[in-house]
């Protein structure tokens, strides 16, 4: 659901994908190729959110801030199923884990890694390329090309899912009787070749 809120509209680009389950409210815009998940809630009442070209944001996330102040995931950001950004920046090709939590103005560098169920507390300051884990956060070791390069992969599956959430997802009637060999897809496979 899409919600005007004080007057101001989100603004969304047409290439994005918002699922209808998710809830987007106020002074937020999301750029090109973005997936936004069900169950999310980016709350932009306060202040704004900014979501630039292919992010994305997975299943029960949500995104507000402290009054006045304004969220911004750059270019390419990957926020993990149920994550926290209460506020800060999220750098460019960032990976946020799953069920971390980011606080009031913290500042995220490129290409980081912030572990699952990590705690980044207010105000914290990671330079690019940086692994951080735990509760408080911490600074483990740097990002490796290795690890960037399988991070860069998985964003572009969700930068090709807009697209085929628009074209394919529909509410149905479930099947009573299960198919035979259903085949799995294995668009990782292909998606990780076109990186390399």
């Amino acid at each position: 659901m899409i919600y005007e809120f004080n007057g101001l509209k989100p603004v969304i680009d047409e290439s994005a994908f918002v699922h209808p389950q998710a809830n987007v409210t106020g002074n937020v815009f999301i750029g090109k190729n973005v997936y936004i998940g069900p169950f999310c809630a980016l709350r932009g009442d306060w202040g704004k959110i900014v979501i630039e070209d292919g992010c994305n944001v997975q299943e029960s996330c949500t995104i507000h801030m402290f009054p006045g102040t304004t969220v911004t995931l750059k270019e390419g950001a990957h926020i993990g199923h149920g994550a926290i950004v209460h506020g800060g920046t999220i750098g460019k090709n960032c990976l946020v884990g799953m069920n971390a939590v980011i606080m009031d103005d913290v500042v995220i560098g490129d290409e980081c890694i912030i572990g699952a169920l990590c705690f980044v507390p207010s105000k914290m300051e990671i330079p690019n390329r940086k692994i951080v884990v735990g509760n408080p956060a911490k600074i483990v070791k740097d990002v490796s090309e290795e690890m960037i390069a399988w991070k860069t992969a998985g964003t572009n599956l969700y930068q090709q899912l807009p697209d085929d959430c628009r074209n394919t997802l529909r509410e149905c009637e479930p099947l009573r009787v299960p198919e035979t060999n259903r085949p799995i897809q294995d668009v990782t496979l292909k998606i990780w070749k076109e990186t390399k």
